[in-house]
């Protein structure tokens, strides 16, 4: 079976560039399995600071392949469905992996984004869009549903109301629109945008691996807990940062005017699932 993806390391990012153009880079199960194993490649190298995801071709992601699910859908047959549940299950895997990764995962959206292509945004930390990029929940359109906590992440990243809306319309969206919402970060020419996006991953890479992470960690778990439990959380993901190497790295080059540097760090044995 051809690959579906590839990958290449550029600078202190992994580079992950969805390649099913003849399908809009739709995702299916070998899809899903790839990348997860591209998640583990970006965590076994220490030298690695960040995640870019992009699209080849003209689309981002379209979402799930029907043409792979369809028929078994349309089958009643138990074991087609056992099908379809075990890639559903795998792709929400995927989601939950890329959210709770320690490392920053950006997006460089390139163009249609759509149902399981938008709820992949959603996981994802910083989204960058071309002008020319646009943007649909589309499970309405066809009877589905987003399966893969998808409603509750863009009701996150755009607001309860505006997310309604998404879902219950289906229509497509600019990538001026997303960013008023708050989905997307940034948007830029399609010329621009690798560069664009390149310019993030250089800020990123010389900050504190181990402080981006627990950023994160702070952010994804704030917005699930209630405002008194998330700052005493956060005291103590503070406590715990007082006695990591990076603090030490960052006050002292903070007492001597000069730029700290950062140590690598690795995840042994970092699971998304675990």
């Amino acid at each position: 079976m051809p690959a579906t993806m590839y990958s290449e390391k550029r600078g202190s990012a992994l580079w992950i560039t969805l390649d099913r153009s003849d399908r809009k880079n739709a995702i299916n199960l070998t899809l899903v399995e790839e990348l997860s194993q591209a998640l583990d490649a970006a965590m076994a190298d220490k030298t690695v600071r960040a995640v870019v995801i992009t699209g080849a071709g003209d689309a981002f992601c379209a979402g799930a392949d029907l043409a792979d699910t369809g028929e078994s859908v349309r089958n009643s047959d138990s074991g087609d469905k056992d099908q379809i549940l075990h890639f559903l299950k795998r792709f929400e895997l995927l989601l939950r992996r890329i959210r709770a990764l320690p490392k920053p995962v950006l997006t460089a959206i390139n163009g249609v984004t759509c149902a399981g292509g938008l709820e992949l945004v959603a996981c994802c930390d910083i989204n960058v869009a071309a002008e020319s990029a646009s943007f649909s929940d589309a499970h309405s359109r066809w009877g589905f549903l987003p399966g893969l906590g998808g409603g509750r992440e863009l009701a996150r990243a755009v607001g309860s109301h505006k997310a309604k809306e998404m879902m219950f319309t289906a229509d497509f969206y600019s990538a001026a629109q997303m960013a008023a919402s708050g989905l997307i970060n940034h948007v830029v020419p399609a010329s621009a945008l690798t560069q664009f996006t390149e310019s993030l991953v250089a800020k990123l890479a010389n900050k504190s691996p181990r402080g981006l992470a627990k950023m994160k960690q702070l952010i994804n778990d704030g917005t699930d807990i209630p405002s008194d439990v998330a700052a005493r959380y956060e005291m103590l993901c503070l406590e715990a940062q007082l006695h990591s190497p990076d603090f030490l790295i960052g006050i002292s080059a903070f007492e001597n005017s000069t730029a700290p540097e950062f140590p690598e760090i690795s995840h042994p044995g970092w699971r998304g699932d675990e």
